[in-house]
């Protein structure tokens, strides 16, 4: 592409996007890596990208959010584009579904139904309108329409929410508790018998965590991300240390990694919070 060519002067947004892709794709002056990718070969960078919003997010970081809002764009537009070529569906036509499925799925703001609702009966109607479209479409099974390309956390939060919705569902998050000290026991007794044994009792146990995390409300997956960074934050602060000492973790024992480890908890216990602080 030369600094002449034309597409340097369409004005920057989606039609320049959708623009950019397209010359990507062609057949004869296209970038031969874009030509030879398929729906297959990309989704994993679409889930990638998807993380890295959820990243930028986290951390607070809004020029990074912008531009990671940019790569999962391009995400769109790529499909879009491999399926315009195919014949299935376009970029014109992937908007339009999409804004009349936000339309129908809100008559109290694009219709004449009552906005005297609350949140939560909001969300009731939503999920009310999501069933019929599954009856619609052939789905009839309660599971029925869960991705499973979806993270495994999230897909078994979806899958214990349909189960809720039609009455099977634990009615006190007591009884959960119950569930996970049985899965546990079980997993225990798994132990040394056969690997397939441990992971299935061990995948049973992380489904009941979830339950229980459905029942207090919280995100599982945000959990295990804030764990993780708890984690990293920590050991760094053990390597500062062992580094004040002229060591390498790999030089210190278990158990002086693990004081320093306990230390730190301590410590961080002892910070003030922001709500001592005033703030």
């Amino acid at each position: 592409m030369s600094d002449n060519d034309p597409i340097h002067d369409m004005p920057d947004g989606t039609l320049k996007l959708i623009e950019v892709m397209r010359r990507l794709r062609d057949s004869e002056a296209g970038c031969p890596w874009d030509i030879e990718q398929d729906f297959a070969s990309i989704a994993p960078y679409t889930i990638e990208e998807a993380y890295e919003v959820a990243d930028a997010i986290e951390r607070e970081t809004w020029d990074d959010l912008e531009g990671e809002l940019g790569d999962l764009l391009l995400q769109v537009v790529y499909h879009c584009q491999m399926a315009s070529e195919a014949g299935h569906f376009d970029f014109a036509s992937v908007t339009q579904r999409i804004c009349a499925k936000m339309i129908a799925r809100h008559p109290h703001v694009f219709g004449s139904d009552s906005r005297d609702k609350s949140a939560s009966e909001q969300a009731r109607d939503w999920e009310t309108a999501k069933a019929a479209e599954r009856t619609a479409s052939g789905e009839t099974r309660t599971l029925d329409g869960i991705a499973r390309g979806l993270p495994a956390l999230l897909r078994a939060m979806k899958l214990q929410n349909r189960l809720a919705a039609v009455g099977f569902d634990w009615r006190d998050s007591r009884l959960v508790l119950d569930k996970i000290a049985e899965e546990v026991a079980e997993l225990n007794e798994a132990f040394g018998v056969t690997s397939d044994g441990i992971e299935e009792e061990f995948g049973d146990l992380l489904f009941s965590l979830v339950n229980l995390a459905r029942h207090w409300g919280i995100d599982p997956e945000a959990a295990l991300r804030h764990a993780n960074a708890k984690v990293e934050k920590r050991f760094a602060s053990v390597e500062d240390r062992l580094a004040a000492t002229g060591r390498l973790p790999a030089e210190a024992t278990l158990a002086e990694m693990d004081g320093l480890w306990e230390t730190i908890k301590l410590d961080e216990r002892a910070q003030p919070t922001r709500h001592e602080h005033g703030n």
